[in-house]
């Protein structure tokens, strides 16, 4: 844990008790604050209260006493309409602040000069954060891992000179830290997300921006308008950039062609071959890789060092998941792809003979942007509420059913999989679609998945 000192003997706020909340709350009594803790949600007050914390609704107190609101990255601080909590610290003049916040003031107090790796982008957050992590891990560093992957920030161990705090920042937590200067900050790309809690497009790219423009250093994925826009502005300014990309050769910065990555500046220089690395899969993943890879290089790892921790990286749940086989097939759980866009990376990992689960709970958009892939499934199997919808785009392109159960989906890949003439055939859950319809969450979604595809005949672990 980390004990916020920086409120020690004032009174304070806090909405929103799940996890990061929770741990939060823990954060501050211990190191002094009086905490006042609120949530919508009954079962989360009365679990508070059992913790020993003073939960009282914010909507009673006086907040002329209260320093800040400590609102948790999950509760609206501007769109649609920003909660019922925020307005009343703003009546108040009172500062609103999150748990990244108060980690950044707590370094600035206790290690300045400690290093602090700060991850966003729309998509590859965790595999890059969990990456960097590992490969310094591996090269022997003390490493703190968390954030908005996994642990809570302020759950670490504190911030010191010897020890490297690797932190996954979604943008409602980058909107909740003023105070956000990492030594190195890393964007990886920017595609329309989360636009209903910011707005549109270009004010969810500004979000992000601003933990590279703080950082010491930043790297950053060129291969997208807004990150090339942003890129172009931090040079301009004098800021220490890294570029990198997938789709051409730099003048300057690192380049992934096919499965290697090169250091550009004039002549290339192979720094890592990805090749054979069945937990960096596809595309995307080398965008992650390279960004870790300049990472770690500002921090003084050799390439040897990286090139050996790349080979014993083993991924993350959920994401391109290699789960085993079902005979010649390939189980592939990919659950965290809840949009199209994560789905795209998933689909042009495989050339041919994907049998393609997907469903749930629908977005924007829907699957229509994967058309161009289309060639690339077998047969797909739909679940969930989105089935009828992605119904509609898929027929006449795709063969498909409407299994209507992930546990159906399964089933029929599995008979249609081993039953196909391809060589080494995919069983794909990459839903395209939240889980809310069947699911509580994507976690438990993919731990099923993997848990029908163990039980199937002739599956084997790899």
């Amino acid at each position: 844990m980390i004990p916020v000192e920086t409120f020690r003997g004032r009174q304070v706020a806090l909405f929103g008790l799940g996890g990061s909340g929770m741990a939060t709350a823990e954060a501050l009594r211990a190191g002094g604050a009086a905490t006042i803790v609120w949530d919508d949600s009954e079962a989360a007050i009365t679990k508070a209260r059992a913790a020993g914390l003073d939960a009282r609704d914010l909507r009673e107190i006086d907040w002329a006493g209260i320093a800040a609101l400590i609102l948790s990255p999950g509760v609206p601080l501007t769109h649609p309409a920003p909660h019922w909590s925020v307005t009343r610290a703003q009546a108040a003049g009172v500062e609103i602040i999150g748990d990244i916040e108060l980690f950044c003031r707590e370094r600035r107090r206790i290690a300045p000069a400690s290093s602090f790796i700060a991850v966003t982008g729309t998509n590859g957050k965790s595999t890059t954060t969990a990456l960097i992590a590992h490969l310094l891990g591996a090269a022997g560093r003390e490493v703190a891992m968390g954030g908005n992957i996994g642990t809570p920030v302020l759950a670490l161990a504190p911030p010191d000179p010897g020890r490297v705090h690797v932190i996954e920042v979604s943008s409602y937590q980058i909107d909740l830290a003023p105070a956000l200067a990492p030594t190195i900050g890393i964007l990886l790309n920017l595609t329309p997300d989360h636009l209903d809690r910011h707005g549109d497009m270009e004010r969810y790219a500004a979000i992000k921006e601003r933990l590279v423009q703080a950082a010491d250093a930043a790297i950053i994925g060129v291969d997208d308008d807004h990150c090339e826009a942003i890129a172009v502005r931090l040079e301009h300014s004098g800021k220490p950039t890294i570029r990198i990309s997938l789709a051409e050769t730099l003048g300057a910065g690192i380049h992934v062609r096919g499965r290697e990555i090169f250091a550009w500046r004039g002549h290339g220089r192979k720094l890592a071959d990805l090749t054979g690395i069945a937990a960096l899969r596809g595309d995307h993943n080398a965008q992650n890789a390279a960004a870790a890879i300049a990472a770690c290089l500002r921090l003084g790892l050799t390439e040897a060092e990286i090139q050996a921790g790349l080979r014993t990286f083993p991924g993350l749940p959920h994401r391109l998941e290699q789960v085993g086989r079902i005979g010649r097939a390939l189980a592939i759980n990919d659950s965290k792809a809840t949009n199209a866009d994560s789905t795209e990376k998933a689909l042009l990992a495989f050339a041919q003979g994907v049998f393609w689960i997907l469903g749930g709970k629908p977005k924007a958009g829907g699957i229509e942007s994967l058309r161009p892939l289309f060639g690339r499934v077998a047969r797909a199997y739909l679940i969930g509420e989105a089935a009828p919808a992605f119904a509609e785009t898929l027929r006449g392109a795709v063969p498909f059913e409407i299994a209507g159960t992930l546990e159906a989906a399964v089933a029929a890949a599995a008979r249609d999989a081993m039953t196909s003439d391809f060589n080494e055939p995919v069983i794909l859950l990459s839903p395209s679609c939240a889980s809310f319809d069947q699911f509580p969450n994507f976690e438990v979604r993919g731990q099923r998945f993997c848990e029908l595809a163990a039980a199937m005949p002739g599956f084997s672990a790899v």
